[in-house]
């Protein structure tokens, strides 16, 4: 576990009233829950030691640490059960040539360049022989990769989404899980932002129009109660 992994009672009311907030705020945006399927995918957004690094100009602070927490848990349910196990990184070429606009945009993307250990998988959310690690240079777990094909041969119907940060590859991932096909749903305590305001308010998005949003808890539920093939 992470040197700081360590939750306080009041931490995890103050999450379970976010818990019940989130619920709250689905409902009020009109969304509607859709049915889960029987084939899931646990995806693991970027947990990149950028976001753990103090010294990093990606540090994310508790919010990231919080988020890395719920993830370890829910990795190690999900491998006890079997469910595929997906984790992403990105990564780039000395100077970025292959991260084009986004690359020139974002300067902190330097973080992810080859050889950069900040862009290295945060232990111990790491990803083991047999699991499976998409690389990419764009926002997207699914842009310009094999993601959704690979998905679709493993006969997967719901995806999973954990990581960082909310507001940006979460979020576009989230997009384009739903874009092609897959049941999406957002573990909204497995993820986590630079700061509160866009972590909330990406999640009431993508529950509003393309996922469904669930607690870490309520994740391990859902894939602890899934018939074994």
């Amino acid at each position: 576990m992470l040197s700081n992994m360590i939750t306080s009672a009041a931490s995890t009311r103050a999450e379970r009233g976010r818990g019940r907030r989130e619920g709250q705020d689905r409902a009020a945006s009109g969304a509607r829950p859709q049915p889960w399927g029987q084939r899931p995918a646990l995806i693991l957004v970027d947990f990149a030691r950028a976001y753990f690094e103090a010294d990093s100009p990606l540090f994310g602070g508790d919010g990231c640490v919080s988020a890395a927490n719920k993830a370890v848990k829910l990795l190690e349910n999900a491998r006890a059960v079997s469910i595929p196990v997906i984790f992403t990184e990105v990564r780039y070429k000395k100077g970025g040539q292959d991260g084009g606009v986004f690359f020139r945009k974002v300067p902190p993307l330097k973080c992810f360049e080859d050889g950069n250990p900040l862009g290295d998988l945060q232990p111990p959310l790491d990803c083991r022989s047999g699991e499976t690690m998409v690389t990419r240079q764009y926002p997207s777990a699914f842009f310009g990769t094999s993601l959704a094909a690979m998905l679709t041969a493993m006969r997967v119907d719901t995806v999973l989404l954990t990581g960082l940060t909310t507001s940006g590859c979460v979020r576009a991932s989230c997009l384009d899980s739903m874009s092609n096909g897959f049941i999406t749903l957002v573990v909204s305590d497995a993820c986590g932002d630079i700061a509160d305001a866009p972590h909330k308010a990406n999640l009431f998005d993508m529950g509003a129009k393309y996922a469904d949003l669930l607690t870490s808890d309520e994740a391990a539920a859902y894939i602890n109660a899934i018939p074994s093939t």
